[in-house]
This record gives structure tokens, sequence and C-alpha cells, in this order.
């Protein structure tokens, strides 16, 4: 195990109807400008905007609204986003979304007192002292940036999808009302989901030993996931108990709960950072497409943690033959993404192509020589991995 210092100053708010709380929360954190920042039409067309406004309202806080996030949050408005706040005198922002709009917010949070470019913040991997505090209203079950410290940005003009993070980005308060996943399309639901295990397999897959509280954790959300949640979602979109659930995994798989004890590696999703700035496509399909190349490329390295996932979370037979077994768990893993969750699990269904390889190997290379913590894969492992995915 390794050593830590762990600190989670999200406070979550839980359950039906929490969303009529955040005036008072808003208050409560010293809010007196906020900043409302949302994704699509769906958010207004559905009454939670308004909901959200009346709450402010009645603790007489002003606000102001940026709408149009976009899935994987693109620069241009964060700009936008930051030029707004520092002109309206904003000290709070309320975002009301998923991990993109909280992403965004984030970096509009960071840009905000910072006087150069903030893409310098995620390409040198330095931020402000200071940044906006952020609350969040949470409508969508996947990233968990609702209580993590770090956010992902496209930046559009330049090609590339960077990460930053650091423990200013935590929000204050999240909350978290399962019902207001119950209206998004069976695809988000499954992508989302696809994300979740993703956050829970980057930490999963160590090199650190004597992890065992952490392991079997992690084995055990994702075994909730996999044969409690998934099957009642399908059957039923409203099913309350299962979508609460999910919304909870979600949380914990990225406040880092499970990873503050080991190495995290991080590679898949690198590897699929670049899918999504070559071609706009969905995160969680991107990581259907990459984890399980990534898991077949790297599964000898350890062939016992490899093992255990695939007995304890994929419930294959134990038996002498590891290797065996071990194929087998990740063939049942990639069977799930592909025939139960729907997602793509190869370029060609992504929409990716294989003569683009060189390029994207190239992007995600830029600035470093290896990625990844659990093996540290070079430009031949990434070009290797990429083209198990495109097979």
């Amino acid at each position: 195990m390794e050593n830590f210092n762990y600190y989670n100053g999200t406070r979550y708010i839980f359950g039906k109807g929490v969303e009529d709380e955040v005036g008072e929360l808003l208050k409560k954190y010293g809010a007196h400008n906020v900043l409302i920042h949302y994704g699509s039409h769906h958010a207004k067309d559905s009454g939670l905007i308004d909901k959200i406004i009346k709450s402010i309202k009645l603790v007489d806080i002003k606000y102001i609204e940026l709408g149009g996030v976009e899935a994987n949050p693109k620069d241009t408005l964060i700009y936008e986003g930051i030029k707004i706040a520092k002109e309206n005198h904003v000290d709070f922002i309320l975002a009301v979304g998923g991990g993109s709009v909280i992403d965004s917010a984030k970096a509009i949070g960071l840009g905000y007192y910072y006087d150069g470019d903030f893409f310098d913040i995620y390409k040198n991997q330095k931020g402000p002292d200071s940044c906006l505090p952020i609350g969040v209203v949470l409508t969508i079950a996947a990233a968990g940036s609702e209580s993590s410290t770090n956010s992902v940005i496209s930046f559009e003009s330049k090609g590339l999808k960077r990460g930053f993070g650091c423990e200013l980005e935590r929000p204050k308060f999240a909350l978290l009302n399962p019902e207001l996943t119950y209206s998004l399309p069976e695809f988000q639901t499954n992508a989302g989901i696809t994300d979740i295990m993703a956050h829970l397999l980057e930490r999963y897959f160590s090199p650190s030993k004597d992890c065992f509280v952490s392991q079997r954790m992690i084995e055990g959300v994702l075994q909730s996931i996999i044969y409690d949640s998934i099957p009642r979602i399908i059957k039923d979109p409203k099913d309350y108990g299962a979508r609460s659930n999910i919304m909870w995994a979600s949380t914990l798989a990225h406040n880092n709960i499970f990873g503050c004890d080991r190495v995290q590696d991080w590679a898949s999703h690198k590897l699929e950072h670049e899918l999504t700035a070559k071609y706009g496509i969905t995160h969680g399909a991107g990581l259907a497409t990459v984890f399980p190349a990534w898991m077949l490329y790297n599964c000898h390295v350890n062939i016992d943690l490899f093992y255990d996932f695939a007995t304890r979370v994929m419930h294959i037979k134990e038996d002498k033959n590891k290797e065996a077994v071990v194929l087998a768990g990740i063939d049942k893993y990639k069977t799930l993404l592909h025939d139960t969750l729907k997602m793509p699990t190869s370029f060609k269904e992504l929409g990716a192509k294989k003569e683009d390889i060189p390029y994207l190997v190239d992007k995600l290379f830029e600035g470093v020589k290896s990625v990844g913590g659990f093996i540290k894969i070079t430009k031949e492992d990434a070009k290797n991995i990429y083209e198990i995915a495109a097979r």
C-alpha cells in the first residue's frame, strides 16, 4: 500500500427533490452572484433550470446563465464563460448537468483567476492559486466530476484533449437526484456506465501491492453495477433503486476513495482522449473500444491481478490455466460492453480509421515519453494497443 493524504471537501446531498435545496446551499457557501452553467436545451425544456432559478430567487442571490456546453467541453465556450464571469463579478459557479458541464465550470473557475490563456494551465499542468467555488446539480451518472479534482477539456483549434487536476477544482457540494437521469437516452446511460467502470478499472489495475481493502471495494462496486444495476435499468429505465446505485457508484468511482492508496494507470483514458479529439466521439464509447484492447495487451504484466478480475468480477470459473481464465474474463467484459450496453468495441464501429493511428500516437506523446501507471507504455505500445482496437 502506498502512502497517501486523502481529503474530500464535497458535501453530498442525495435523494428525490434535493435540487430544491440549491438556493439555501448557495447562500450557505457565501454566494452572491452565481453563474448557472448548463448544456443542451433539455435542461431548459425539462423545467430544471426554472426550478433552480426559483430556488435561487427565494434567497435573493443574483445570477446569470450560460448554456450550450457540448459533450467533450470546448475551449471556445470556456473563453466566453471566463469573460462573462469577470465582467459580471461572478463569485460562484453552479454546474447543472454531467461531466462535460462540470468540467467546463471548473475550467472557467480556474481561468477566472488566470491572467494568461487558460490553455497554459492544461498544457503546463500548473494552475492559479485560486478557483471560483463550484456547486453541482447532477443530471448524468458517468464522469464522477461532481466531487473529483479533475477536468478534461477539448482544445479544438489545437486538436487536443487535455486534463488538469488540483484540489481547487473539487466542487463544494453535489446535489444527486437519480430521478433527473430518467430521461437520458439509452446510449447516454450506457456510455455513462462504461465510463464509471473504466474509472474503477483505471485504479484497479495497479502495480501497488497489498491494497486488499480498495481492491475488494472496487470488485464489489463493479459486481453491483454489472449484476444488479445494469439488468434492472435495461428492464426499467425508471427503476429508482438501480439509478440510485449507478449514480452513487459514479461518484465513488472518481472521488478517489478507491485510489488514494495505490498507483493508478489512466493510459486507457489518455488513449481515448486522442480518439475524442480526432473524431468527436462519445467518451464512454471510446473507452469501450480502447479498454479491452489495453487489457489484452497488458494482461501478461500481472496475470494474478487479471485472474482476480476474471474470477471475482466477471465470474469466470477458476482453473489452473490462468491465461485462459484471464482471456475469458476480458472477452466477457468486452461482450458486456458490446452486447449488453451496445457500445462500439472496434475502430470500425466507433468510426475511427486504422490509417490515423500514427497521428493518434504522435498527438498522445506530444511533450511526454510514456503514459500510464500500471506499466509505462511507449509509442510502440500505444500503436499496438490502437491496432488491437482496430481489428
